[in-house]
């Protein structure tokens, strides 16, 4: 690949980092991309009508987005080939209540979301953004929409306590996730708080904001769901400009480099004239706290779609059956770079390195989905496209994370291989991985895509 092609790639990487400050605005980001390039929504409450050689996507909560392009030589019963990978991160979630008061302090109540280095989110300059829902009046009838919102400034902040007054903290900086991490607003010193508005269980000010930021009234917004996020932007970075320095690139960086690798291999009208199975790619929400939710990969969506798609095909029910065991999964999530100043923590044979490409996770304990099968396909797909490969194996004297990769495996019996690109500063508010390794993830999985099937047909196992 080209500089000017890796440059693009990573600019293209840096835009979608920007415009997706949540989950939900990360799905409504791959959303835009789908349907620029002809991509068709699909309602999962609506009956599909679906045909060989034509794409389409669906979301659902509006976190998580399922995108698939049919093969032409389709057939029900054929394989699909999925990426699959997740929309949120850690973060600070404001709680159905958040108004807090103290000592004319204007603060606003947070809940802990997913397994987040709290102490990084102290003196950032953050804002909110999420979703709203809005009450609407039309012609005497009440209707509700959802609606995304960010507010772009800095409009809250979480000091840290002066060293003056904690001279151990450089001993031990213990937060208290309760009591320490509420943002300060506003002072009621400088803040009226107007008494026209309905009390909701939020700071006025702040659902003024809200409410001038969507063009409605505040006593119009019934519900939302907000968090904290870093106003400082994404930004190619390093003295050599070989870095990505952002928040969420565990796992917006997947997200993208697998959207991407979609894309451009089903845009172009050759792309899926040979193809005799389906092109997919799932991001899901709620993986920082276990998937276990109407949209996590520990629902039914993934098998909802792969039954619906096969069933568009056939009513006979065998071949769901058959189409899982012809499938593969690509569980896309960030991996564990080697930090030199903790060199310790990786073992000697199991060093994953920034700008190595991506890196295969494996553990004993199913705690990964990989095997020895599924490492020899994606192996294959970088010896001929001459992409670096890394393995990763956490120490055993070490607890090891996990991914939808086992969640995907154990819940559908589909293949899989947990991969993921190297990354620094895992679950900071500020995380960095290397340029290189975005352009290695985006090419590996445009060739998964590209030559699964050929490939799959050369291997045998249980036969």
């Amino acid at each position: 690949m080209a500089d000017t092609e890796v440059s693009y790639v990573v600019s293209d990487f840096i835009g979608f980092l920007n415009a997706s400050p949540t989950a939900f605005h990360a799905v409504d980001e791959a959303k835009k991309r789908l349907q620029k390039v002809g991509y068709e929504q699909v309602i999962e409450r609506e009956d599909w009508k679906l045909e060989a050689g034509k794409r389409y996507f669906f979301t659902r909560n509006h976190s998580t987005i399922v995108a698939f392009a049919i093969g032409e030589k389709y057939v029900a019963g054929n394989g699909f080939h999925v990426v699959g990978a997740h929309t949120d991160s850690p973060c600070l979630k404001l709680k159905p209540v958040s108004k807090v008061k103290k000592a004319d302090y204007l603060e606003v109540g947070v809940q802990t979301y997913g397994g987040g280095l709290w102490h990084t989110w102290f003196d950032r300059d953050l804002t909110v953004a999420g979703r709203v829902m809005i009450r609407e009046e039309k012609d005497s009838s009440v209707s509700y929409s959802h609606r995304l919102v960010r507010i772009e400034e800095p409009i809250m902040r979480v000091p840290t306590l002066a060293i003056h007054l904690d001279r151990g903290v450089n001993d031990g900086f213990k937060v208290n996730t309760q009591s320490h991490l509420l943002p300060v607003l506003a002072t009621s010193v400088k803040v009226e708080l107007n008494k026209e508005f309905a009390e909701n269980g939020h700071h006025a000010i702040l659902t003024q904001m809200i409410a001038n930021k969507l063009g409605c009234q505040p006593d119009q917004i019934c519900d939302f769901e907000l968090q904290a996020c870093d106003t400082q932007p994404s930004i190619v970075a390093g003295a050599a400009k070989e870095f990505i320095f952002s928040g969420r690139l565990d796992n917006l960086c997947m997200s993208f480099c697998s959207l991407k690798a979609l894309i451009d291999a089903t845009s172009s009208e050759s792309d899926l004239e040979n193809e005799s199975g389906v092109r997919m790619v799932a991001l899901f929400d709620h993986e920082e706290v276990g998937s276990n939710s109407a949209q996590g990969a520990g629902s039914p969506a993934m098998l909802d779609a792969l039954s619906r798609i096969t069933n568009s095909f056939s009513s006979d029910s065998k071949m769901l059956t058959k189409a899982i065991q012809r499938s593969f999964l690509v569980s896309a999530d960030m991996a564990h770079a080697l930090h030199p100043n903790y060199m310790d923590k990786h073992e000697e044979s199991h060093q994953p390195k920034l700008h190595g490409g991506l890196v295969i996770k494996h553990n004993a304990n199913q705690r990964y989905a990989t095997n020895a099968v599924t490492s020899l396909i994606f192996r294959e797909i970088a010896m001929k496209h001459n992409l670096p490969i890394q393995d990763f194996v956490v120490r055993n004297d070490m607890p090891c994370g996990s991914t939808i990769g086992p969640i995907l495996a154990s819940g559908v019996g589909i293949r899989t291989i947990d991969v993921g690109a190297p990354q620094l500063s895992m679950h900071s508010i500020r995380e960095m991985c290397a340029v290189d390794d975005v352009k290695h993830s985006y090419e590996h999985f445009k060739a998964f895509f590209q030559e699964f099937s050929q490939l799959d047909a050369k291997i045998t196992v249980d036969t």
